[in-house]
């Protein structure tokens, strides 16, 4: 069977530094921090008091209030991105088969927010259970591909991955194959997530997983810095409209990139530390070149999963340096997580984003807040620190592993 192509046509950003792809973009290239204290909650007895949450993003801008409080944060992002990304594909859905037209998403999570209020609210009251008719609509991590769906009438495929971390990544390399098998034409594709809560922020820092640099937070996302100390929770979406090739050729479509291929692997060693030699990274990029039938020596550009904690940059670096070999040092690698923060299940949308942005500007955006080398760290690898560098851009890979070893790894390519 002959696989089918599969292009990218329209992409949609809500990020801690950017609203929209635009801003988005212009945030990334100017190596902007969206870290910032908490707004949402009182953090003062908390160890981490600071986040990369959304700015200036108001739900009355994009939904009536009757809806918005239908809606966890996280299912508002999905439906925000991906109209953005709907918009920019250009796609007149009302000319096109909708049984042939998918949504696939993303979300490690799902409604904490939601989930946590209720429970709050119910532990306050006299033990009678009062809750929301909407609780559980709004809680579920599949109801973000539901309303989008809903939204536009797509009767295609819809569902929710989860793989922490890797959920988008993996959301995208399902959405792939489920247009290379013929099965669709189109899919929207990518994640969101909302866990700068109580609940979220509190869990993460029991685990000691988040930085705790409460005076130098716009700086405390330093991946591969000697003295980077955990990760800085981040939330938001990134959405990717994906086309078979001829159907978007046939239409005159602006196309971004090709999707050339996708890999999965698992660590299959502990619940939150990679393997200290990368093995499941190794063998999860290994599989992504595989798939996109390119050697290592094609890739151009790599954006890390790269989260700034003490033992995944160096175990990812490592494995990074075992695939490519000497190919490594001409390589632009670098970690959009130090200006984003950590989005978990939304990351993997964002930073394909971030990727696929590169080749089409012939940019790629820094590694900020990077002042002491690790020794741990091949210092002839490019890590693109602190500015943005030029660089033809004809293969980008977008590296994203999540709690449990999940490993997800997507390559694109320039169409030709």
């Amino acid at each position: 069977m002959q696989l089918k192509r599969v292009v990218v046509t329209g992409i949609g950003a809500l990020t801690p530094i950017g609203n929209t792809i635009e801003e988005y973009w212009d945030g990334l290239v100017n190596g902007k921090s969206g870290a910032a204290p908490i707004t949402y909650y009182d953090s003062e007895k908390f160890k981490t008091k600071f986040a990369c949450e959304l700015k200036n993003f108001k739900a009355e801008d994009f939904f009536d209030r009757k809806e918005a409080r239908k809606l966890d944060r996280f299912a508002q992002y999905a439906l925000v991105s991906s109209d953005e990304a709907i918009k920019d594909s250009g796609i007149d859905f009302d000319t096109v088969d909708k049984f042939r037209v998918g949504v696939i998403w993303g979300a490690g999570i799902g409604g904490l927010e939601t989930f946590q209020n209720e429970v709050l609210n119910f532990a306050a009251g006299d033990g009678t259970p009062r809750f929301n008719p909407f609780f559980i609509p709004k809680m579920i991590a599949d109801i973000a591909p539901g309303n989008i769906s809903i939204k536009h009438g797509f009767m295609g495929p819809n569902y929710t991955t989860v793989s922490a971390c890797a959920s988008s990544a993996n959301a995208i390399i399902d959405a792939l194959n489920t247009i290379r098998l013929g099965h669709c034409d189109v899919i929207v594709t990518g994640g969101s997530e909302a866990a700068v809560t109580i609940a979220g922020m509190g869990g993460f820092g029991a685990m000691h997983a988040l930085s705790t640099r409460n005076d130098e937070m716009e700086t405390a996302s330093r991946p591969f810095d000697a003295t980077r100390d955990g990760f800085v929770l981040g939330e938001g979406a990134g959405a990717l409209i994906l086309e078979e090739y001829e159907h978007a050729k046939a239409r005159g479509a602006k196309i971004y990139a090709e999707v050339a291929g996708g890999g999965l692997s698992s660590d299959a060693y502990h619940m939150t530390a990679p393997h200290p030699d990368g093995i499941g990274v190794v063998r999860v990029m290994q599989n992504c070149l595989k798939d996109a039938g390119l050697e290592p020596e094609d890739v151009d550009a790599i954006n890390t999963h790269g989260t700034s904690t003490p033992l995944g940059d160096v175990a990812e670096l490592k494995a990074i340096s075992k695939v490519f070999g000497d190919h490594a040092h001409k390589i632009n690698i670098n970690s959009t997580k130090s200006m984003t923060g950590h989005l978990l299940g939304a990351a993997g949308a964002i930073e394909a984003i971030a990727a696929i942005l590169s080749m089409e500007h012939g940019i790629v955006p820094p590694t900020i807040n990077h002042k002491h080398f690790d020794e741990n760290i091949d210092p002839k690898l490019n890590l693109t620190l602190n500015k943005a560098q030029k660089r033809d851009v004809k293969v980008a890979l977008s590296n994203t592993f999540g709690f449990g070893g999940h490993n997800a790894c997507v390559i694109f390519k320039k169409i030709s």
